[in-house]
């Protein structure tokens, strides 16, 4: 039997998702949306597109949760995106009533799910999907610390003239502007990115990073970043299908870890068939450990907005 994977949301995340794991040949897709026909029609011309790249892969595109029914992994990205100005945070009301209706529909359909959470504000909406669906903690996790730490290799990669396939980073903490990229772990083939890059550039790339997301809004102005955030949605759902055991940073449900409690939190989180199969804990500075208590204070104050 074909593993199946359902995208809430057919916007430019989720269908750009969807085309990315069709291209990966690892799930038959079912893409949905509230609009009328939309998910159908996008569907329907990705369907068309296999032949053309050579892949079997079944594409639905519907209005009804019931062609969920059995799905290993439910994606969702339905909320609505930033617009310039507006942080993270400024989504929380109202994308919480839209992911509490998703996760309600879609754990109805597939009850032994693994969710994948993308809607703003990440950390919280995986929370809030946790807690509605009453499953274990392991089986939802985070899209946040892979698409923050692809931005900061993107940004080493164009200053130092390397392939980014040289560049390792690990951003953590909340997705959001008090996100954390650990300029001690993160390297250039093995050499810390402090042996390479004077302090002001390493802390021109740290910023941007952190404001990347918002850079990308301001620039497009209608709406907000999908390539980056499909793609790293995609290396997710083929490392839990294929029982990989990659090890990302991703937003996890902290029981200690890190000395944190009870909130979904950008950690390196190993990636494998039941979800998350163990958060990695590196040795921090004081600097950082800082910073990772800041982070985390500004998620749980936004996790007790919720009132659950």
């Amino acid at each position: 039997m074909k593993n199946k994977v359902s995208i809430i949301g057919a916007g430019m995340t989720g269908s750009t998702t969807a085309h990315f794991l069709a291209e990966r040949e690892v799930a038959d897709l079912v893409l949905v949306d509230v609009v009328e026909g939309m998910p159908q029609g996008k569907a329907l011309d990705l369907q068309e597109s296999l032949p053309v790249i050579g892949k079997d892969v079944q594409m639905v595109g519907t209005n009804d949760y019931a062609d969920t029914a059995g799905s290993d992994i439910v994606v969702i990205t339905a909320g609505l995106p930033r617009k310039p100005g507006m942080s993270r945070d400024d989504l929380l009301k109202t994308n919480a009533e839209i992911v509490r209706e998703v996760t309600e529909k879609t754990i109805a359909q597939s009850p032994d799910a693994i969710f994948i959470m993308l809607t703003n504000p990440l950390d919280v909406m995986a929370y809030l999907t946790m807690k509605v669906a009453g499953v274990e903690p392991h089986r939802v996790v985070g899209q946040a610390g892979i698409l923050d730490s692809a931005r900061m290799r993107a940004f080493v990669a164009m200053e130092l003239g390397v392939s980014v396939e040289n560049v390792h980073c690990y951003v953590l903490g909340g997705h959001g502007d008090n996100m954390v990229p650990l300029t001690t772990v993160s390297n250039v083939a093995g050499v810390p990115l402090s042996k390479i890059l004077d302090k002001d550039r390493l802390d021109a790339i740290v910023q941007r990073t952190r404001k990347g997301g918002g850079e990308i809004v301001s620039l497009l102005k209608t709406g907000s970043a999908y390539y980056a955030p499909a793609a790293a949605i995609t290396q997710m759902v083929e490392a839990i299908l294929k029982d990989k055991n990659l090890i990302v940073p991703a937003a996890a449900y902290m029981q200690g870890q890190y000395g944190l409690q009870d909130i979904f939190f950008g950690v390196p989180t190993q990636l494998g068939r039941k979800g998350v199969e163990d958060i990695i804990e590196y040795d921090l500075t004081d600097e950082e450990t800082a910073a990772l208590k800041k982070s985390a204070q500004g998620v749980a104050e936004n996790v007790a907005k919720l009132d659950l």
